[in-house]
C-alpha cells in the first residue's frame, strides 16, 4: 500500500493491542499528517485510492484498525467498542508516535469517530474531512427512513438466541451474487466501482462478524454530539454524493452548516462511497483543502 511502511501495535491502558501502519519512520511536524478513519464494518480498503495518492505526494499517513477489528485485539470485550474509547485509542497512537497535529479523515461511521476526536481532543485535529456521514442517530435517517429502528432489535434478538446460525448466515450471505449486486448498486456508483473492489469489501465485512456491526450500530443510534458542533473551531471539508442511498444528503449539508469553519463538496453522481466512485476528483479536492 505504501512505498515504505512500518507496521506495529500500540498497547492501550486496558491492555488491548491496536494495529497501526505508517509510511514514515519518525514523525516530522513540518509535514502534513493524514489519519484515516473508516466506516461501519469497513476497512482501510475504502481509502485505497486516497492512501496511494497522498503517499505518492509525500504526505505522512497513519492507518489503523479499530479495537475489535481485523489485526487489533478487543473482540472479546465488545462492549468497550464505543466511539469515545475508539477516539481515545487513536489519540493514544498519535501520542505514542509524537503526532501533535493531524488531519482526520472519516468516511460514514468514521465521521462519527472523527467528530468524537474533535470533541475530546481538539488540540490534535488540524482539520477534518468528513465524507458521507451524519451527526444524528442513524435509526431514523439511514436509507432516508426509520426501517432500521424495527430491523435492528429483531436481528440482535436473533443473534442472542441463535448465535451460531446467525453468524453462519452473516458469513455466507456475501457469497450470494444477488447480495453482491445489491451492495454494489446501493452503496456505490456501479458504473465507476469495479466488482473486485466490492469482493474485497464483502470479504472483509464477513471477517468482522455481526457482533461488531450491532455494537457499533447501537453506538450510531445514540449519537449526541449536535450541541458540540458549533464549538468545533476546526477547518472542515464535508464531502458527499448526491446519489447517496445510505445517508441522506440533507444531513451532510446540515453538518456543513453547523460547523463554523466548513467547506462542502458534493458530486452529482457520487454514491455513499464517493472516494471510490471518483477518486481523482476527491483526491484533488482533499489536497486543495489540506494545502
Amino acid at each position: 500500500m505504501f512505498k515504505f511502511n512500518q507496521a506495529n501495535f500500540f498497547q492501550t491502558d486496558d491492555n488491548e493491542q491496536i494495529f497501526y501502519l505508517k509510511n514514515f519512520s519518525s514523525h516530522d511536524a513540518s509535514k502534513p499528517t493524514l489519519v484515516f478513519n473508516y466506516g461501519l464494518v469497513c476497512s482501510n480498503h475504502h481509502w485505497k485510492y486516497q492512501v496511494e495518492y497522498f503517499d505518492e505526494l509525500g504526505f505522512q499517513i497513519l492507518l489503523h484498525d479499530y479495537r475489535g477489528h481485523f489485526q487489533s485485539s478487543g473482540a472479546q470485550n465488545i462492549k468497550k467498542l464505543t466511539f469515545q474509547q475508539m477516539a481515545k485509542d487513536i489519540k493514544g497512537i498519535c501520542d505514542f508516535l509524537e503526532i501533535k497535529k493531524a488531519f482526520m479523515l472519516g468516511h460514514s461511521m468514521g465521521v462519527n469517530i472523527t467528530l468524537q476526536i474533535a470533541k475530546d481532543y481538539p488540540e490534535l485535529v488540524q482539520g477534518m474531512v468528513l465524507i458521507s456521514g451524519t451527526f444524528m442517530a442513524v435509526n431514523d435517517v439511514m436509507f432516508d427512513s426509520n426501517v432500521m429502528e424495527f430491523i435492528t432489535p429483531f436481528c440482535i434478538s436473533g443473534l442472542e438466541k441463535y448465535p451460531d446460525i446467525f453468524k453462519a448466515i452473516w458469513t455466507s450471505t456475501g457469497m450470494n451474487p444477488l447480495v453482491k449486486n445489491i451492495i454494489h448498486s446501493t452503496g456505490f456508483n456501479k458504473a465507476m466501482v469495479s466488482k473486485e473492489f466490492i469482493e474485497i469489501y464483502i470479504n472483509r465485512l464477513g471477517q468482522l462478524g455481526p457482533e461488531v456491526f450491532f455494537q457499533l450500530f447501537s453506538e450510531m443510534m445514540k449519537i449526541n454530539i449536535s450541541s458540540n458542533l458549533d464549538r468545533m473551531q476546526i477547518p472542515s471539508l464535508v464531502i458527499g454524493g448526491l446519489k447517496d442511498n445510505v445517508i441522506p444528503n440533507h444531513l451532510q449539508r446540515t453538518l456543513a452548516n453547523l460547523l463554523p469553519q466548513s467547506q462542502s463538496y458534493f458530486l452529482p453522481t457520487g454514491s455513499h462511497v464517493p472516494q471510490a466512485d471518483f477518486p481523482e476528483l476527491i483526491n484533488k479536492r482533499i489536497e486543495l483543502f489540506v494545502s
